[in-house]
């Protein structure tokens, strides 16, 4: 099928994506309709039977504020009944979301019928997420998904009107960058594949 998109342009833009931490963001907002464009790329990515796991709860302005404060109480109340609690990481988690322009909480939906295996509904949102950060690259927006703080805690499930079968996969924070990254670094293409061409 022919193509119209710039084949070196797609590699570039692949390069450069990379992740992009809160502290080196300017506190500058994003606009709104490129995180609506970097949602609507998320739901092209692919999905087995169609069943689209994917669900993003946005957070901005206050709503950052509110989401900083409900997830440190939560951390709070669940680490200190297991006796892991850490005051570092609890005011991390109060001020951390407070430097981003949009915070978006990605949740793998479980499809309802279980008809598709957990792992490919997983596999699908992580796609999404892929779309997320490229097309973040592609308006230079920074990004980066957490998958630390209470991410794996079965009550931020409830917190955000999930179910027990649902999954939080992360956290994506948005900003503006201060600065323009360069390509990230990889192993060479030779260490982590292995061409077969006869039996």
């Amino acid at each position: 099928m022919a193509t119209k998109i710039n084949s070196d342009q797609l590699n570039e833009l692949i390069h450069h994506r990379r992740s992009v931490f809160p502290q080196d963001y300017t506190g500058e907002k994003v606009k709104d309709d490129i995180i609506n464009q970097i949602l609507e790329n998320a739901r092209w990515a692919p999905t087995h039977k169609l069943t689209e796991p994917w669900r993003f709860l946005i957070f901005t302005g206050e709503g950052i504020k509110a989401l900083a404060t409900s997830q440190s109480d939560i951390y709070k109340k669940v680490t200190e009944a297991d006796g892991t609690f850490k005051e570092n990481n609890y005011q991390k988690l109060l001020t951390k979301p407070l430097l981003s322009s949009h915070i978006i909480v990605v949740i793998m939906k479980r499809d309802e019928k279980r008809s598709i295996p957990e792992v490919e509904e997983i596999g699908a949102v992580f796609c999404a997420i892929q779309n997320m950060y490229l097309t973040a690259t592609a308006y230079g927006v920074g990004c980066y998904l957490s998958t630390g703080g209470i991410t794996y805690f079965e009550e931020a499930k409830e917190l955000f009107g999930f179910s027990k079968e649902d999954r939080i996969l992360g956290f994506f924070h948005l900003g503006i960058p201060k600065r323009v990254y360069p390509p990230g670094k990889r192993k060479p293409l030779e260490e982590t594949s292995r061409w077969i061409t006869s039996s």
